[in-house]
């Protein structure tokens, strides 16, 4: 009789548009019971999917899975970080940029399916003074929008869509110095600049069409301010993965990135927004999280 490996789901009820109420009835119905003890939390407040993921950690628990966006795969990922638990995705938030990029189910059924296959690889990870994030760090205009979004009590593409329209215009591109993998410094007045290790923000807008999250790097997205006229064809790049080609971009790949701002300001954290000190200081920690997905990450990529 083989020994059954331990799961937690961390749920978070407000997240995405998802009815909730029907998830454990999906549970009962598709995980495989015969190769898991489950249980099935529900986050009360902000950070506690991480106390709650600290916790199953500490208990010696197989698999933890973040049912939620990717700003709830945040927290809970940060706590499994170098350590044997593995990660699972069940989307059900907004945008759902890293399952997109994974290639998991955007439903539950097929979510749990792919849990039932325990299929893993490990992933990069990658820091922002010290704050974790999983899929995409950014500063500047996107930053501001994940503030404007994460204000708003209506979830989905057209809240998000409304909140670019309406602030595209009068925002001015900001600043920046940049260094490289300790390479010589530049500067640049940039819309925003995008920390890749996945290649989109979610609702398949594509930022870093060729990032991967097993290589070791970040792609940094230096992108300019485009004129309101060009709007339609980098809408149309994002959504075809070929927004690396507009003479508005500029994308580099490195390990380690430091960013020199003129004043503090919110960054985005993984869909959430952060406020920070104003001097960035990113790093890769390669290969540090253990994640269920529906190929081996390392064969197909």
């Amino acid at each position: 009789m083989k020994t059954k490996k331990k799961l937690l789901f961390i749920v978070n009820p407000i997240s995405g548009s998802a009815h909730k109420e029907s998830f454990p009835a999906f549970v009962d119905r598709v995980l495989d019971k015969s190769s898991y003890d489950y249980q099935i939390k529900y986050t009360e407040r902000p950070k506690h999917a991480s106390e709650i993921s600290s916790e199953a950690v500490a208990a010696k628990t197989d698999v933890v899975v973040a049912v939620g966006g990717d700003g709830t795969i945040n927290e809970v990922a940060r706590c499994l970080i170098n350590t044997e638990t593995h990660l699972g995705i069940i989307p059900s938030g907004s945008g759902n940029g890293l399952a997109r990029h994974l290639g998991i189910p955007l439903n539950y059924e097929g979510a749990l399916r792919l849990i039932n296959k325990g299929i893993s690889s490990k992933i990069d990870t990658a820091t922002i003074n010290n704050h974790v994030f999983v899929s995409i760090a950014g500063v500047g205009f996107d930053a501001l929008v994940a503030r404007l979004f994460a204000q708003d009590p209506n979830r989905g593409f057209f809240t998000y869509f409304k909140i670019v329209a309406a602030r595209f215009q009068s925002y001015k591109p900001k600043s920046y110095t940049i260094t490289l993998d300790n390479e010589e410094a530049f500067e640049c007045r940039a819309l925003f600049i995008a920390l890749a290790n996945s290649n989109q923000f979610g609702y398949n807008t594509t930022i870093a069409p060729e990032a991967k999250l097993n290589d070791g790097l970040l792609d940094v997205c230096i992108v300019e301010k485009p004129p309101i006229f060009e709007m339609p064809l980098i809408i149309n790049l994002l959504l075809l993965k070929r927004i690396h080609k507009s003479k508005f971009v500029k994308v580099y790949k490195a390990s380690k990135i430091t960013i020199e701002r003129k004043k503090n300001r919110v960054i985005n954290l993984d869909g959430e927004p952060l406020k920070i000190k104003k001097n960035l200081d990113i790093r890769v920690n390669p290969l540090s999280l253990n994640v269920l997905i529906p190929k081996t990450y390392e064969k197909e990529n």
